[in-house]
């Protein structure tokens, strides 16, 4: 632009460099504006923590700036004040309006954890009922917070920077136009030069020549082109930050609107991920209490879910609350675990643990009748014999059968549930919330394998899961999504898309979003490809000069950044007819 104002002053068209220069600036200014929007937008977050901290030290209060708060600090949250800090609830009931970061439009309830005296800023598995995070809003109660962040590591700290440096990451069509542009622009260079020696073969001045040459080079100038797909991938990140769905660049938000299948871990996304004990059956002549107390001593040393289920289920049933210790408790993945109580063996798990040694074809029968009810069973064995069956189930979310009913209709072709459950556990659960397929029995290694297969029958698929034990499978699917990520570093990290909140109702608004930013991005760069493929032939034709060239030029540019500043406004409101 600026050579070609040069030029037109050289030619002694300074009305036209002058336009040209105004209009450029103008136009620059407009769309400067128009992207400070966005940004904007993303600036939001950086306001949703308060600057200072209501902190008791040595027994007094004071007021501090949140960067000084230090891990283990007790803040006192006012009533409808901005947390400034994650961490725990160590006194006060309340609500608490989460909305900022995960995207809930229900505030959540919070109670203080069982011992304000431990450390909690390593533990990885705080209840939500017990933790707060930095920029959420406090209810009507005062609530007490030990401080398990330093304000740099807190869950929007992080989030603010994952969002800028999602700006960085291009999408496939920014690579697409990064390439365009390396063939284009030299291009566009040779043709100019030899348009300004176009005199030596047509009968013409050289300040013609050299004028029509500046008129080209306006008219080809690739400002539009070069904006057109970040300022939607900017528009986009931005309008699903808002919503609490993190999307780390430009590759994931375009990837996710290609998807053709979903694998889905079953446990905590798909159902609430809280298995209830349901049935304790004892065999061999033991009594249903001694059943109890031999699996509460193994269990109650485990983390897994399905543990502390069977030990919070059997303590509200056992009258003797008193059980003994175990020795040697080892976890057998993907099959149960094995201790030594009373000196004597105990083994419990699914039937996987037990496939070597066999299984009684009546006790076989038995879990086979439960699992088809949709029941996991755990088979209890000391020394040489069974001595019980624990059954538990895990209840679908009350919103997975909607959910996958609208990805449906936005044109998701299988669903498939992945697994450690066995096969009939799975169907049974899968009937109820109506994926297309369920695969039980899955080991970690097994869920990694089962993308790969899908990947290769179907190309674009994503996995979601949890972002732990899911992480794996999640590198090997086109987009990684993590359900639940505030507060969880590994879910952070590992995911391309992490939805805050445990809220699987925003999978499709994210699938939406991405539908939409993809469109936006097609109309952009017809726009902008568009008027430089109209405005070359006329300005080497002589029919348009430069200062027809630079409105199109500047007005196509401002087309495509508020066309992708639409995307700041989407919202997506299912509809029963499958329309969006």
């Amino acid at each position: 632009m600026l050579v070609a104002a040069i030029g037109a002053a050289i030619l002694g068209s300074w009305a036209e460099g002058a336009l040209l220069l105004f209009l450029f600036s103008l136009g620059h200014a407009l769309e400067h504006y128009a992207m400070g929007k966005a940004r904007k937008s993303i600036a939001a977050l950086t306001s949703l923590a308060p600057p200072t901290a209501l902190v008791i030290r040595e027994g007094k209060e004071s007021e501090i700036r949140i960067e000084q708060l230090k891990l283990g600090d007790v803040i006192i949250i006012k009533p409808n004040s901005k947390i400034p800090a994650d961490g725990v609830v160590v006194k006060g009931e309340g609500s608490v309006n989460q909305a900022p970061i995960t995207g809930e439009s229900v505030p959540v309830d919070k109670s203080p954890v069982p011992d304000a005296n431990l450390d909690y800023s390593t533990d990885k598995n705080i209840k939500p009922q017990f933790r707060v995070f930095s920029g959420t809003i406090n209810g009507t109660s005062v609530l007490e917070v030990k401080v398990i962040r330093e304000a740099k590591d807190s869950t929007i700290s992080r989030l603010i920077k994952m969002v800028n440096e999602a700006e960085k990451q291009k999408s496939p069509t920014q690579l697409f136009t990064d390439k365009f542009e390396q063939f284009f622009v030299p291009t566009v260079l040779v043709l100019i030069t030899l348009l300004c020696f176009a005199f030596l073969v047509i009968d013409e001045p050289f300040s013609k020549s050299f004028y029509r040459a500046m008129s080209v080079l306006v008219a080809a100038s690739p400002c539009a082109l070069a904006i057109s797909t970040p300022s939607a991938v900017l528009s986009g990140v931005a309008r699903a930050a808002r919503a609490g769905v993190l999307i780390k660049g430009g590759r994931p938000l375009e990837d996710l609107g290609e998807l053709n299948a979903i694998a889905f871990d079953k446990t905590g996304t798909l159902t609430e991920g809280k298995p209830k004990l349901t049935n304790v059956i004892p065999l061999n002549g033991i009594s249903e209490e001694e059943l109890m107390s031999v699996a509460v001593s193994v269990e109650k040393l485990s983390d897994h879910p399905l543990a502390e289920a069977i030990v919070k289920g059997a303590f509200e049933k056992m009258k003797d609350q008193t059980v003994k210790e175990a020795q040697n408790v080892k976890g057998i993945t993907g099959r149960g675990v094995q201790a030594e109580v009373d000196g004597k063996k105990i083994l419990i798990g699914n039937k996987a643990l037990f496939e070597k040694e066999g299984i009684p074809q009546d006790l076989l029968k038995q879990v086979e009748d439960l699992e088809k009810g949709g029941h996991t069973s755990m088979l209890v064995k000391r020394e040489n014999d069974f001595i019980g069956i624990l059954s538990l189930m895990d209840v679908p979310r009350p919103e997975a059968k909607q959910v996958l009913a609208e990805l449906t209709d936005l044109g998701i072709k299988k669903m498939i549930m992945l697994t450690g459950d066995n096969q009939q556990v799975a169907e049974a659960v899968a009937k109820q919330i109506g994926v297309t397929e369920a695969w039980g029995n899955l080991m970690p290694e097994d869920k990694v394998e089962a993308v790969q297969k899908l990947a290769k029958s179907e190309k674009m698929v994503a996995m979601v899961g949890d972002g732990v034990n899911d992480a794996p499978a999640m590198a090997k699917s086109t987009v990684g999504i993590a359900m639940g990520a505030a507060g969880s570093d590994v879910a952070l990290e590992t995911a391309d898309i992490a939805l805050m909140g445990d809220k699987l109702e925003s999978l499709p608004f994210a699938i939406g979003l991405s539908r939409k930013a993809r469109g936006i991005i097609k109309q952009n760069l017809w726009i902008s490809l568009g008027v430089v493929a109209v405005l070359i032939p006329l300005t080497i034709l002589g029919i348009a000069s430069i200062g027809p060239a630079v409105i199109a030029h500047e007005g196509s540019t401002l087309i495509v950044v508020f066309n992708a500043l639409r995307l700041l406004a989407y919202n997506r409101t299912p509809k029963k007819s499958g329309s969006t």
